[in-house]
């Protein structure tokens, strides 16, 4: 049996516009944070190469989204890092954190200019401390999807990330990628760790900043 609705179009009619009351487990990511003493441990020819760096996450609220009667809130991302040693850009990424309050259902989209992209899913309640979200490889739904040289070199076969808050200032992250490295028998896990701090607060979303606009202009009545 479908877990879903017969009737797919109709939108919900009593949607909150303020996407930072109605975030969930998500409501802490809003704002601005850094970190200085990531850990990234990659492959190389030579073996494992484990690599210090700076990260800097921005995560801005989204007006709420639907797809028919499904209804999201939800953060777009934007992470930049870079190293010590350069200064030229070490990781870059995007995507979208989602929450869908009906049924608990936590989503990442990953996307960097490398060629790949990555849907990630898993369950979380308002108010919970840690997350999990997963995506794997042939996956329609949280899935992975590459060039074709990157399947070809370096194919990743999962994706895990585990997401601890640490307060309301403070939430840190393990992330550990599954890859398939051409000429290599064992598979190799690609671990990303770090500890960020809150540098700036969230602000509200853009439909949330034009209606209190509007709030703010709307002339006093006469008594």
């Amino acid at each position: 049996m479908s877990p879903f609705p017969h009737d797919v179009f109709t939108e919900p009619s009593d949607v909150d516009p303020d996407t930072l009351s109605n975030l969930g487990p998500l409501k802490r990511l809003a704002g601005r944070w850094e970190a200085h003493k990531g850990i990234d441990l990659n492959p190389k020819a030579a073996g494992p190469e484990r690599r210090e760096f700076i990260e800097r996450i921005a995560f801005d609220a989204i007006d709420p989204q639907t797809n028919g009667p499904q209804l999201f809130y939800g953060l777009r991302y934007h992470i930049h890092i870079t190293t010590r040693e350069e200064d030229i850009t070490f990781h870059e990424q995007v995507g979208y954190w989602l929450w869908e309050p009906a049924t608990g259902l936590v989503l990442q989209t990953v996307a960097i200019p490398r060629g790949q992209v990555a849907l990630a899913a898993g369950k979380a309640k308002a108010g919970d401390d840690q997350l999990m979200l997963t995506a794997t490889r042939g996956s329609t739904q949280d899935g992975i999807c590459s060039t074709a040289f990157l399947e070809y070199g370096f194919r990743t076969d999962s994706y895990r990330i585990d997401l601890t808050f640490e307060g309301d200032d403070a939430w840190s992250y393990d992330i550990r990628t599954m890859l398939t490295i051409h000429g290599r028998t064992d598979p190799f896990e690609h671990r990303d760790r770090n500890t960020l701090k809150r540098v700036a607060p969230g602000k509200p979303n853009p439909l949330m900043q034009i209606l209190a606009a509007r709030t703010r202009h709307v002339p006093a009545q006469a008594s």
